[in-house]
């Protein structure tokens, strides 16, 4: 595959940066509890869906304790439409209880600590980092991990691979938003069924590379 130079990298950021100079996460969330709880629940699901059946749920239950008060029954009748709301209300009831029994119901400024939470992995852990806290980390979901290698980013197969090779490559100086910009570019722009190249702000860079 073809990789950006250090210099066409550069001039990504920058015209990302240019277009959208602050740009946020599309969960909706009130406190690092309920922006956790939302990110769990984004798996394999839309943002979309996340919010509009999370919004009367954050207004009864938008801590640990409040979450294990209601209970796992009345919180999978307030996820259902997400998707899969057996195993996500399973993990976040237990997510939950952790954050209660060993972090004082406060979610960690800690990406191994979110780790040892239920249902949360490196992905969500590093969202939660950057957006709650601003921390340079890069969240690499499906969106990331198909139109990095694509464009000439970064290299790799997998998630972690993907990760590694945007923090080596991608300069310090635009780590805080990077992914934020990747995730609205691959949602909106550099779509997997139909992309609107003839509309992308960086056409004229991308290397559009192909899956071997």
């Amino acid at each position: 595959m073809e990789l950006l130079s250090a210099e066409e990298i550069t001039c990504v950021m920058e015209r990302f940066r240019e277009r959208n100079p602050n740009p946020k996460c599309e969960l909706e969330w009130k406190n690092p509890f309920t922006l956790l709880v939302s990110t769990v629940l984004s798996a394999q699901a839309t943002d979309k869906s996340v919010n509009e059946n999370t919004k009367e749920l954050y207004e009864i239950a938008d801590t640990p304790q409040k979450m294990l008060a209601l209970g796992r029954e009345k919180l999978i009748g307030h996820i259902r439409p997400i998707g899969l709301s057996s195993t996500k209300s399973k993990n976040i009831i237990a997510l939950s209880e952790k954050l209660c029994a060993e972090f004082g119901g406060t979610v960690p400024h800690d990406r191994e600590k979110l780790m040892s939470l239920p249902g949360v992995g490196r992905k969500t852990a590093n969202v939660v980092l950057n957006v709650v806290w601003n921390e340079p980390t890069m969240p690499v979901d499906t969106h990331l991990l198909r139109i990095c290698p694509k464009i000439g980013l970064a290299e790799g197969e997998t998630p972690e691979e993907v990760e590694k090779s945007l923090t080596e490559r991608i300069p310090g100086q635009y780590m805080t938003h990077a992914h934020h910009w990747l995730i609205l570019h691959g949602r909106y722009v550099c779509k997997a069924r139909k992309p609107l190249c003839e509309s992308c702000l960086i056409n004229d860079i991308c290397k559009k590379n192909e899956k071997q």
